[in-house]
């Protein structure tokens, strides 16, 4: 439904995940019964959550231990991994800057050239731990990146940018032509970020295998501030699934639909789910892991520009192992750990056997829902109202 907001002027109501509440189903499902498996082209995944191309999240051995944990942790390419034979001494710098100089030294520490015989060798590492390799990089640098990172193993390839549209007008540099990258690659190619019905049906005439929902939702991003775009997650996922299902009933091809980004526990995870989500991609929940290499730290991915940051680092500290924050035991009470588990009981309560069956299930507009009868918690600021 959209609204007057001026003189013939017109804007759409959106929601975000704390507006909305999935409804119960009137049969249940034992959510160890319940099947979370999901699939990005031709890569099967146990279950349904990546993480993000983020330094601070993901390097080589949080991939491989994100893998054999059954999910798919995604390495990015612009990053210090591809930068720095030993990006451990920069990660380290990064965390002990104090919060008014984080900025500008991540700024410069970026401002090492990528190197591209570590591009191969990142995804040899990667592959050496016996797990798929995941990798991801912004348009400009996909040309170039793609069949390296392809050649040395690479299983499916992210480009990801702010704002990823099917056409972009430059006149200053070439722009990527999507349809002919995925075509040359042998691999899946998933394209991010977007938040519209149009521009997703667009996307997926290209022949990517998966579609990154998201625009400026991040924990450590400021797109939403800096640039004033975005739309809340929960809006923007039905449109985009919406015109996943579209394109499956024209073309008989199922294109992946992954919530990127803001989501802060395990509630807003099965939300996403509940809109229309096929995975999730989640970023300062796992760089609160023993595994994370940011150290307690987490930044975004456009926080180095140069000249206009997009991200800022924060602190999410450091609460467990990527096991515990995956499977549990939860030792935390405010839904941040054992989201698997979040998922897998959200799924038998509304009697979802399967995400696709998730995928349709009842949501309400309830934006006052997390604190009603809260009062205890919301005075000392414990649980849902920390």
């Amino acid at each position: 439904m959209a609204f007057f907001i001026g003189k013939d002027r017109e804007a759409r109501r959106a929601y975000g995940f704390d507006e909305v509440a999935i409804v119960p189903g009137n049969v249940t499902v034992n959510p160890e019964e319940v099947h979370i498996a999901t699939q990005i082209g031709s890569i099967k995944l146990d279950i349904p959550f990546l993480a993000s191309a983020m330094d601070g999240v993901v390097d080589v051995n949080f991939a491989i231990a994100m893998g054999k944990l059954g999910g798919l942790a995604v390495l990015n390419l612009d990053g210090i991994q591809t930068r720095y034979e030993n990006p451990a001494a920069i990660l380290e710098k990064i965390a002990h800057a104090n919060p008014d100089e984080a900025t500008a030294l991540v700024q410069d520490m970026y401002k090492e050239p990528i190197k591209e015989k570590l591009v191969a060798q990142r995804v040899a590492e990667i592959k050496k731990g016996g797990v798929a390799a995941a990798v991801s990089c912004i348009p400009a640098n996909a040309a170039k990146f793609g069949p390296i990172a392809q050649a040395a193993g690479a299983d499916i390839f992210f480009v990801q940018s702010t704002v990823s549209t099917a056409r972009h007008i430059a006149t200053q540099y070439k722009a990527l032509d999507f349809k002919s990258f995925c075509s040359s690659m042998k691999i899946p190619v998933v394209i991010g970020n977007v938040v519209t019905y149009d521009a997703t049906l667009e996307l997926m005439e290209t022949g990517c295998a998966g579609i990154l929902v998201g625009v400026g939702p991040g924990a450590a991003c400021t797109s939403r501030g800096v640039l004033g775009i975005g739309v809340p997650q929960v809006t923007a996922t039905i449109d985009c699934a919406a015109a996943r299902d579209l394109y499956f009933k024209k073309s008989g091809k199922y294109i992946t639909i992954i919530t990127d980004g803001g989501m802060s526990s395990g509630g807003d995870i099965c939300k996403a789910f509940a809109s229309g989500a096929d995975a999730v991609m989640v970023g300062s929940a796992f760089a609160r892991t023993k595994e994370a290499p940011g150290r307690g730290f987490h930044w975004g991915m456009a926080t180095p520009h140069h000249n206009l940051p997009r991200g800022t680092r924060i602190r999410v500290g450091v609460t467990g192992s990527l096991e515990e924050i995956l499977y549990g035991p939860a030792t935390l009470d405010d839904g941040t750990q054992n989201l698997v588990g979040a998922l897998r009981t959200c799924m038998g309560t509304v009697g979802a056997q399967n995400i696709r069956e998730m995928q349709v299930t009842e949501l309400i507009i309830a934006p006052d829902i997390k604190h009603e009868g809260k009062l205890f918690q919301k005075a000392q600021k414990i649980g849902m109202c920390k």
